[in-house]
């Protein structure tokens, strides 16, 4: 389950010890993502698309748009369609 680390603004997911996280910034009723990261352990696992799976779940439940800035976040939105009505 994603975890919203306000202190950090970013919205984090513990896997095995290590977490990943997405970067984000709010403004104006979006959820700027500027940064995916996941620890070099869990690459390659799929975690960073749970994470952005996560993102989009929280941006639905808080009724904001999202604006991807990092690459992995936009190529994540180009993937899956059906998330495209979160795209601010």
């Amino acid at each position: 389950m994603l975890r919203d680390n306000t202190a950090l603004s970013r919205l984090e997911l513990d896997v095995e010890g290590h977490t990943a996280f997405a970067d984000y910034r709010r403004a104006g009723g979006r959820l700027l993502i500027d940064h995916v990261e996941t620890p070099l352990a869990l690459r390659g696992g799929g975690v960073a698309a749970r994470v952005m799976q996560g993102v989009a779940e929280q941006a639905r439940q808080e009724g904001l748009k999202v604006t991807p800035i990092c690459s992995y976040a936009v190529a994540w939105f180009k993937r899956h369609p059906e998330a495209s009505d979160l795209l601010a």
